[in-house]
């Protein structure tokens, strides 16, 4: 069981303290007893029971998911062919539900380019946020499957807690183009993969650790998750529960440094083998200025050919993180895009960078 208890390290350099002066003055003074603050003991707790902590409201989510769906058929009407699916993960055969969303009209076999797109985390879903930019890809030609990996929310407690962070979630992602690959009027050739956040992460490791093989000729990550030691020395215990609870994780960093650093992006920067273009922002509260620096000037340094990358320095905030969702400002009532200059700027380079990989 992993149990974080900062008290115990107090209590015995406090020991050791003691011992010391005993020796020094030949005399041992009264014990002091020294109070436990049992309500903050519990907030540093960090156990590998899910049973150890709070429960997720499934059925909320559940329900926000089924709203979801009903505005994302709403929405589609007459703009574009909308349907929601499964296939199963090549990792264990886990069904993975997902969104697919198609060109009102197809111009012939095998062309048109499509693409992944892929939701943030630790556990989230593609939510109506994605909308107008979802909207705009299929009014480019292009066929999105959005899937809800394991982990993601409104898929009930089973699939919550079979979340798996750098590990087979990313094959739940990578088997999402077999079901482009399997639509007539997509070239299988032109497939890449596009994330934000935990999504961008994903997209950061198809790219470089699952490179070979990928079924993804290019790829967007957007204010990407970049190295989950530095992450989990920077959050506190209630972001280290999400990942002390993995199954196939079994502990934290301090316990298993080797397989967390398998599964970080940017001790993968040398094996990147596909174009890339990554965004990030200097004022994102989630993946700071200091996780996300230094993967970009590895990129930069390394991977000069085959990476684009734009820092944006304190962009117009978006609704959460501020600059964490700086180029995901959509208006929750009209769900419509809500530009500022940096969203803009943000989604020209993207899709400039997605043409000249996948074509039109």
């Amino acid at each position: 069981m992993t149990k974080l208890r900062p008290w115990i390290a107090a209590s015995l350099l406090a020991a050791g303290l003691t011992t010391s002066l005993d020796a020094q003055q030949g005399a041992r003074p009264p014990r002091q007893v020294v109070p436990v603050d049992s309500a903050r003991a519990a907030l540093l707790y960090v156990s590998n029971r899910h049973e150890d902590h709070p429960v997720a409201d499934y059925d909320r989510a559940m329900k926000e998911k089924q709203a979801f769906d009903s505005a994302f058929a709403a929405r589609s009407k007459g703009v574009m062919k909308y349907s929601k699916i499964s296939y199963k993960s090549s990792a264990d055969g886990m069904e993975i539900p997902a969104y697919l969303f198609e060109p009102l009209t197809s111009k012939g076999a095998k062309a048109h380019p499509a693409m992944v797109w892929v939701h943030g985390g630790v556990h989230g879903n593609f939510d109506t946020q994605y909308l107008p930019y979802i909207i705009e890809a299929t009014k480019k030609g292009y066929a999105i499957v959005a899937p809800e990996y394991r982990g993601s929310t409104g898929y009930g407690k089973a699939h919550h807690n079979a979340i798996d962070y750098g590990g087979w979630e990313v094959d739940d992602v990578q088997s999402a183009a077999s079901v482009l690959k399997g639509l007539p009027y997509v070239d299988p050739a032109r497939i890449g993969v596009m994330g934000w956040s935990h999504g961008g992460y994903i997209t950061m490791l198809l790219l470089t650790r699952e490179a070979k093989g990928s079924p993804f000729k290019a790829g967007v990550a957007m204010v990407p998750v970049t190295n989950l030691l530095y992450r989990l020395a920077h959050k506190g215990p209630s972001y280290q529960r999400s990942f002390s609870t993995q199954s196939r994780l079994s502990g934290l960093p301090f316990e298993q440094r080797e397989e967390y650093m398998r599964r970080s992006p940017y001790y993968w920067v040398d094996s990147l083998k596909y174009p890339v273009l990554v965004h990030v922002a200097t004022n994102d509260t989630d993946v700071t200025f200091d996780e996300a620096r230094p993967l970009i000037d590895a990129l930069r340094a390394r991977q000069p050919k085959l990476a684009e990358t734009k820092v944006y320095t304190n962009p117009t905030p978006g609704p959460v993180s501020v600059g964490h969702t700086f180029n995901r400002r959509t208006n929750r009532e009209t769900l419509l895009r809500d530009d500022s200059p940096e969203q803009i700027d943000s989604w020209n380079l993207t899709w400039a960078f997605i043409e000249k990989h996948l074509g039109k």
